[in-house]
């Protein structure tokens, strides 16, 4: 098979990895930096254009769409589903999971447990949206944030007040949720790859932090989840849309609850924390499901 690769650095882990596992497999892989790609809109013959060349023959798209590139990126990738190559995840997907907001409203339609959540505009529903989430303390995220950047644990209600309000008054989108004290500064990070858990790692936050994020100096370890996290995972996944996500789960009193789904997860941490080929896994769930306009969406939406 020849697969595509969108990103924007070949020498990321998560690049090389899946590079190196579809060569071992006899796979032509070929990384593209997607803001080099540009594209011939036609009803009768829609092309991607490449440093020069027209990208044409491949069999599947494994989409590693930074957060900062969402927009960009799905454009290049609806162009290669309206082409009838097979994404690993589909543009609509990605879309649907980058947007915080509208992704756990559709985990809360499927009745998947949630952290409590409030949204709100207006700085004089602050004191109600806090009372909504619990009160103090609580967690402030900004929607854009990814990696643990722009999240807030405000842990008395006027600096709550204080904070919400500061980044209202920035004009800036966020959510706020309850503080899950009995998560102990840990969640579950579960790989999702079809239907199915591949692998689970604990990640733990470091003293002083309640950011588990490996980028924020958190510890990762191979843990072993229950059904009902495991069962948790994959729902998350599929009300996403996604054949592979990172789904990452808080354990708390009354169950596994999400905190969000990630379309484009690093392969470093989970493979590093358990020992298992995910990279493999992802190019054998490619061999097994590619084919040909195979694509739900095959670029609407």
């Amino acid at each position: 098979m020849k697969i595509a690769i969108m990103s924007r650095n070949p020498r990321l882990y998560s690049t090389r990895r899946l590079v190196e596992e579809g060569e071992k497999r006899g796979h032509e892989m070929r990384v593209i930096d997607t803001l080099r790609c540009y594209m011939n809109i036609a009803s009768s013959n829609p092309s991607i254009h490449y440093k020069g060349e027209a990208l044409t023959g491949f069999d599947a798209v494994i989409p590693r769409i930074g957060a900062s590139i969402t927009f960009y990126g799905t454009a290049v990738l609806r162009q290669f589903e309206m082409m009838g190559v097979f994404p690993l995840n589909e543009s609509v997907a990605i879309t649907r999971a980058r947007d915080k907001l509208r992704s756990l409203q559709l985990l809360s339609r499927k009745g998947i447990g949630l952290p409590v959540t409030g949204f709100a505009s207006a700085p004089d529903d602050v004191p109600d949206l806090i009372d909504m989430v619990g009160g103090a303390p609580l967690v402030i995220k900004l929607l854009e944030g990814t990696q643990g950047i722009g999240v807030v644990l405000a842990e008395t209600r006027k600096a709550a007040e204080s904070v919400i309000e500061a980044f209202m008054g920035l004009d800036a989108d966020i959510m706020v949720q309850e503080f899950v004290k009995e998560a102990g500064g840990a969640d579950i990070r579960c790989f999702v790859v079809g239907d199915k858990v591949i692998a689970a790692m604990k990640r733990q936050a470091k003293d002083g932090e309640f950011r588990s994020n490996l980028h924020r100096g958190g510890t990762a370890s191979l843990v072993r989840i229950t059904p009902a996290e495991r069962k948790t995972a994959v729902d998350a996944a599929k009300a996403m849309g996604l054949n592979v996500a990172g789904v990452d789960i808080l354990r708390s009193a009354r169950g596994p609850l999400v905190m969000e789904v990630n379309s484009s997860p690093g392969l470093n941490g989970i493979e590093s924390a358990t020992g298992k080929n995910v990279a493999g896994m992802i190019i054998e769930f490619i061999e097994k499901n590619a084919a040909p306009s195979r694509t739900r969406t095959r670029g609407r939406g």
